[in-house]
């Protein structure tokens, strides 16, 4: 419709030989006339009366109902705001501004009839095409309406300064050029009310917003802004102030079963208060109302039997502003004084109670007629001037047009000592103040700056208002404030203490899911928003240290979750300690073998000229006792937390020290075998096997040994390691090999010299003596190699500190069973049996025994 109405003005303009006004609106208007004339559009009624179009013929004139008073006082800060600039003489010298204020009805039909009756003509110019007779609009309260006017002024490019409109829509340049406002856009009451509700925890909240523009794109905004911090909507309500009951009722009931503890309404004072009356009176209470600016102010419901359903509604609102000589001039009204202009029988009939015998739509034996002797509550509201808030929106949206204009007519900045008019009042275009706007930056006399972003919009500052009821009336009482810092952030600042919440003192909860305790995560619920969820324990391993939690945080490898699952504690750390049990008895049980050997050793050095000694090769003999004390020893090594030197040296010194002890075995079974051999004719095997021979067999499979060792610690020497895969609440402490081959090398080794040393005393276990060594060898190399056969499975088996454990076993039993099946029969014959200690008994069949 709008593009039309613009092909059609731009028709009329070009081809038309004159413009010819169709018809008129007849509208009430408060009117004052001066050189540049400035429209102004105020919802002065709240209401219109509904009306049936039949399309057959011209609407009948509108009636609206509702006075409102508020309204008529944005209506009379205009005609004080334009009576001020026409005073000043450095704001529009020598040039007087005019108004034409129409009223919109709070409706969108009547707006578009007011906003095309302020941009038309007027019979008596005569048939000359003229331009639209008002430079500028301030309009309209809501939403709804500025869009109206938006879109039917944009083709006039007459610019428009919003009051009250906060629709985040009207920021948009391209569609709406020459659109400005006062009030900040919801944009950022939006992420006001989203902090405020991240603030105070409230997760789950109620909407009820109005079914319009202002509505819808207000939820979409504030529904977008609290996806961030998981808000969820649980349910939207809509509703308009010509909704039917049914409606009404309908957002009721989805409140009360609901339950939701907080409610944000998204809705003009108008529009809400029907719905306020029903939640009255059905007595709703208990609830924590969150408001919009465009009614948290609002004078009609902030009443005591309202406060009832509404106590502690919290809300933001713009700056207030005290004007005292703007009070003075709202006691003046007087609808007896000739100068009056419209609608002051209206406004003098919702203040008194009657309205003049001189006012026109009088109903005879309704309407109460004034006698001239009434007196006005001056305690009324409407005379209250020092919180104003959106008069002074419209205060400054004046003020912005005239310095706009003053720009476009003497070319420079306001204040200039000599103006110089550059431009006749007769050649200003809206189009041109429009461009001008853009450009105003101005502090006005209450220290307020004023100027427009490049989407029209102001500076982004709020009060945060608390319903309280003090003195029998409620008042809304400053809690805080929210703005943006000089590095763009959204600073929010409440005073908690001042608070007083619907549930009193206590900050109301508004959870659809208590929030998840230490230790535990959130897990969605199928089917239900995202604030909607159960509480699921951490697994081990893992921990919220946060309330809330969305995800657990899986603790660094070497910490582990406590019970609780709330910290990550560290992991104990595991290795074979000479302070356990196990460590004791290990330690305990290899002491014991060396005191035992050592104890051997000292009574073959005590006994070394007796027969048995001898018999037994003495040197060999002593070598083996002392290599088996070493062994004995070696386990020790093995206990205590691992270290680089410890870990070089276990291996080492076990693999030198089993190699010597079995090199030694391995000596005596075959000393034991050539001396047999021997005693046969013509062997002469036991000279050529004398003492320097069995020294050299014993050094030079020991030499062996150390070459691998030497090699192994050169390559790849074991060293400290931590395992953390064997247990989750542990950490191992072990000696890595360093190389698997070089390890088994070494027990490859002393597996090859026993087996050896076995095969060769099993085939002299039956040579003749009444004390032959062969058996006893035999018997120890069967225990050494079944323990170490039995030492590989259960090595690898053994988790942790046991697999250490294994080893020192291995260890511990192959060297007992080396002391015992070897050096016990001799020991029993030295100190039980001394008389089987001869030479005579140990040659038995008359065979010499080997020296």
């Amino acid at each position: 419709m709008f593009n039309v109405l613009h092909l059609c003005f731009l028709l009329c303009t070009q081809i038309c030989s004159a413009c010819k006004l169709l018809g008129k609106f007849e509208m009430q208007d408060i009117f004052k006339e001066g050189d540049i004339m400035i429209g102004g559009i105020f919802p002065i009624f709240n209401k219109q009366e509904n009306v049936l179009v039949s399309f057959e013929k011209t609407p009948p004139r509108h009636q609206c109902k509702l006075f409102d008073l508020r309204a008529y006082r944005w209506t009379r800060i205009m005609m004080f705001a334009i009576d001020e600039i026409n005073r000043d003489d450095r704001l529009l010298p020598n040039i007087s501004l005019g108004y034409r204020m129409l009223d919109s009805c709070a409706s969108p039909t009547i707006v578009l009839r007011a906003a095309l009756t302020l941009v038309s003509g007027s019979e008596d110019k005569g048939s000359e095409c003229h331009p639209p007779p008002i430079t500028a609009l301030i309009a309209e309260s809501g939403s709804t309406q500025s869009l109206v006017v938006a879109e039917a002024l944009g083709p006039f490019e007459v610019p428009m300064i919003s009051y009250f409109s906060t629709c985040e829509c009207l920021s948009d340049k391209k569609k709406y050029p020459a659109f400005f406002r006062t009030i900040p856009s919801y944009y950022h009451e939006a992420k006001a009310l989203a902090l405020l509700a991240k603030r105070f925890g409230w997760t789950w909240i109620g909407a009820v917003l109005s079914d319009n523009e202002y509505g819808r794109y207000g939820i979409a905004r504030f529904t977008k802004e609290v996806e961030e911090v998981e808000v969820c909507i649980a349910f939207v309500g809509s509703i308009l102030r010509t909704s039917p009951q049914s409606k009404i009722l309908e957002v009721v009931e989805m409140i009360k079963k609901s339950k939701v503890k907080v409610i944000l309404a998204i809705v003009p004072e108008g529009d809400l208060y029907p719905l306020m009356l029903e939640v009255l009176k059905q007595n709703i209470t208990g609830i924590q109302w969150l408001a919009s600016s465009a009614w948290v102010t609002a004078n009609r419901p902030s009443t005591p039997e309202m406060f009832k359903s509404f106590r502690g509604t919290i809300g933001f609102v713009v700056r207030k502003i005290a004007m005292p000589k703007f009070g003075l001039l709202l006691k003046d009204i007087n609808p007896y004084q000739v100068t009056e202009s419209s609608f002051v029988s209206d406004f003098w009939e919702t203040i008194v109670g009657c309205r003049p015998s001189t006012a026109a739509n009088i109903i005879p034996n309704i309407t109460k007629i004034c006698t001239g002797n009434e007196k006005v509550d001056y305690t009324n509201n409407f005379f209250d001037v020092s919180q104003l808030r959106i008069a002074y929106n419209v205060y400054q949206g004046v003020y912005a047009i005239a310095h706009a204009l003053h720009r476009v007519v003497f070319c420079e900045m306001p204040g200039s000592y000599v103006p110089r008019k550059c431009l006749n009042v007769s050649q200003i275009t809206p189009k041109m103040v429009s461009e001008k706007l853009k450009d105003v930056r101005f502090v006005d006399q209450f220290g307020g700056e004023v100027y427009f972003d490049q989407n029209g919009d102001p500076p982004a500052t709020y009060e945060i208002i608390n319903w309280q009821l003090r003195e029998g009336a409620v008042q809304h009482i400053p809690v805080g404030h929210f703005r943006i810092s000089a590095n763009g952030k959204y600073d929010l600042v409440i005073d908690e203490d001042k608070i007083v919440w619907n549930t009193g003192n206590l900050t109301p909860k508004a959870v659809c899911s208590e929030i998840c305790p230490l230790g535990t995560r959130k897990a969605r619920i199928k089917g239900l928003p995202v604030c909607c969820f159960d509480c699921i324990p951490c697994a081990d391993g893992s921990i919220s240290n946060t309330t809330g939690a969305a995800d657990c945080i899986i603790c660094p490898i070497e910490y582990w979750s406590n019970e609780r699952k709330d910290s990550c504690i560290m992991k104990v750390t595991e290795f074979l300690s000479y302070t356990e049990t196990m460590g004791i008895v290990l330690v305990a049980l290899s002491l014991f073998g060396a005191c035992l050997t050592f104890s051997t050793l000292v009574v073959f050095i005590h006994f070394r000229e007796t027969p048995i000694v001898k018999a037994n090769n003495s040197e060999l003999s002593l070598l083996l006792l002392v290599s088996l004390i070493l062994c004995f020893l070696c386990p020790v090594t093995f206990i205590g937390e691992p270290t680089v030197w410890s870990c070089m040296l276990r291996h080492t010194a076990f693999g030198i020290t089993f190699a010597l002890c079995i090199s030694c075995v391995l000596g005596k079974t075959i000393v034991v075998v050539t001396a047999f051999r021997a005693t046969l004719p013509g062997n002469n095997m036991a000279a050529k096997f004398g003492p320097a021979q069995q020294r050299g067999i014993v050094c030079s499979c020991t030499v062996i040994q150390v070459v691998i060792c030497i090699l192994w610690l050169n390559i790849s020497p074991p060293f400290p390691n931590k395992l953390y895969e064997q247990s989750n609440k542990k950490i191992i402490l072990e000696c890595n090999t360093g190389s698997d081959a070089a390890f088994y090398s070494v027990l490859g080794y002393i597996s090859l010299l026993a087996v050896i040393c076995l095969v060769l005393a099993f085939l002299a276990r039956k040579l003749p003596d009444n004390f032959n060594e062969a058996k006893m060898i035999t018997f120890s190399m069967l225990i050494f190699c079944a323990v170490w056969i039995t030492f590989i499975p259960a090595y690898i088996s053994s988790p942790g500190k046991y697999t250490v454990a294994v080893e020192i076993f291995a260890i511990l039993s192959s060297a007992f069973g080396l002391l015992l099946c070897i050096f016990m029969p001799k020991c029993y014959i030295i100190l039980i049996k001394p008389e089987r200690n001869t030479k005579k008994h140990m040659m038995g069949k008359n065979l010499k025994p080997a020296m």
